[in-house]
């Protein structure tokens, strides 16, 4: 059983940044890919952005060129760097991993955009 914490979430302006952290509890080598997915009041949850173990990376279209997603294997951390940040990004942002057979998630951490 992987467990995933995030942190770095609150409260940011239009226009500005934050870093999302996901930590899990073991080493994330075992894992096939990592991820952040984001899910808005009244809205389904989808992908935001996803790194493999070999390190191929995809994006949503909606956050092409403002994210980022990155791994630390040694630390076992995933972070979403996220930069011009608009109000519709607004959404609480989940981490998710998954091995060949199981899929995990985290609690979830909020992320408001507004002036």
């Amino acid at each position: 059983q992987v467990q995933l914490v995030e942190s770095g979430g609150g409260l940011v302006q239009p226009g500005g940044s934050v870093r999302l952290s996901c930590a899990a509890s073991e080493s994330i080598f075992r894992l096939n890919a990592m991820g952040w997915y984001r899910q808005a009041p009244g809205k389904q949850r989808e992908l935001v952005a996803a790194v493999t173990s070999s390190g191929s990376t995809n994006y949503a279209d909606s956050v092409k060129g403002r994210f980022t997603i990155s791994r630390d294997n040694a630390k076992n951390l995933v972070y979403l760097q996220m930069n011009s940040l608009k109000p519709e990004d607004t959404a609480v942002y989940y981490c998710h991993a998954r091995t060949v057979f199981l899929n995990y998630w985290g609690q979830g951490t909020q992320v408001t955009v507004s002036s």
